[in-house]
């Protein structure tokens, strides 16, 4: 699609066709809707409707289509399994003013999404952006949540170092927003710690990431969100982040980290839930070899897998 062609809804909010969402490998999911504060939020369902919800979020840049491989295990396992595509991703609308794209905006949509649907007894099993956004979700409305999942993720207040991967990251971003274009495709499917290696899948898996973004007119989403993470005391979530730890410094409920061994951005982030979430001890945490940032896509299978066990292995009171 031309830089050109787009599919603007309405001023500055657009939405990708859904043509550009025919045929991608390995996915074959209807697609639902909810109206979230007036934008149309898109997520995958599957499995039992009146089952214990299993609730997905993905980060940045990607969408659903990472955990297409997790999905339908799950759901088979007797689980509602849901994956929503944040606002600005996948199938949902895509605000284009960068400004938008605030961490309170993400956690209000995502909270609008599970008060809609009434979710309760929610096990949250989160990455990269979907752990900064879920977590908070989940200290700010605790009741809802029976269980939690990190694979990959963390609640970083800025109190702490961050990673050298991170930051550099940090910097390509920057480049990538004065340009207006992130090469989706080719982040996802690289080694963060060798961007140089061959990419780890086809062109038609690589296209799949990019669908939901025709051209740089629908990036503003992935574009904002690595500036948004908070590196220092003064950032804009420090204090919500803070108050959120809080939370989970008492936090009882079962609490897993299922990280992998390749991915030096969040690397020996696991250890700071095994130490400070009380519902975390005891629990028979998970490395998961071979498998880099997005661990969803390198080994799905495995990070089911770990799913399922968890929440098998603490049953709702």
């Amino acid at each position: 699609m031309s830089e050109d062609a787009v599919n603007e809804i309405s001023p500055g909010i657009y939405r990708t066709p859904d043509e550009c969402f025919r045929d991608l490998p390995e996915y074959d999911f209807s697609p639902y809707y909810i109206d979230c504060n007036g934008y149309r939020m898109h997520y995958v369902e599957a499995g039992n409707s009146e089952a214990e919800p299993v609730l997905m979020l993905h980060g940045e840049p990607t969408w659903a289509y990472l955990y297409r491989k997790m999905i339908l295990p799950i759901a088979d396992a007797g689980f509602r399994v849901l994956v929503p595509d944040l606002i600005g991703f996948g199938r949902s609308d895509k605000p284009a003013d960068i400004p938008t794209h605030t961490y309170a905006f993400h956690v209000e949509n995502i909270t609008r999404f599970a008060v809609s649907l009434d979710l309760r007894n929610i096990t949250l099993v989160c990455q990269d952006w979907g752990s900064l956004i879920g977590l908070r979700v989940a200290a700010e409305n605790e009741s809802r949540f029976a269980r939690i999942v990190v694979g990959n993720g963390g609640l970083p207040t800025g109190d702490h170092g961050r990673t050298e991967a991170f930051m550099r990251w940090r910097t390509a971003v920057e480049k990538m927003q004065e340009q207006g274009y992130m090469p989706v495709g080719k982040i996802v499917s690289r080694d963060p710690a060798n961007p140089e290696a061959p990419p780890k899948f086809g062109e038609d898996v690589m296209a799949a990431y990019e669908a939901p973004f025709p051209n740089g007119k629908y990036m503003a989403g992935p574009l904002a969100m690595p500036m948004l993470v908070p590196i220092d005391a003064d950032s804009p979530a420090t204090e919500a982040n803070r108050a959120a730890w809080e939370v989970f410094k008492q936090w009882q409920k079962p609490l897993l980290t299922a990280f992998s061994d390749g991915d030096p951005i969040t690397a020996g982030g696991e250890k700071v839930f095994q130490k400070l979430v009380p519902g975390a001890r005891d629990q028979q945490h998970v490395t998961i070899k071979g498998a880099y940032h997005f661990l969803q896509e390198d080994k799905g299978l495995e990070f089911a897998a770990a799913v399922i066990k968890f929440m098998q292995d603490n049953p709702l009171p």
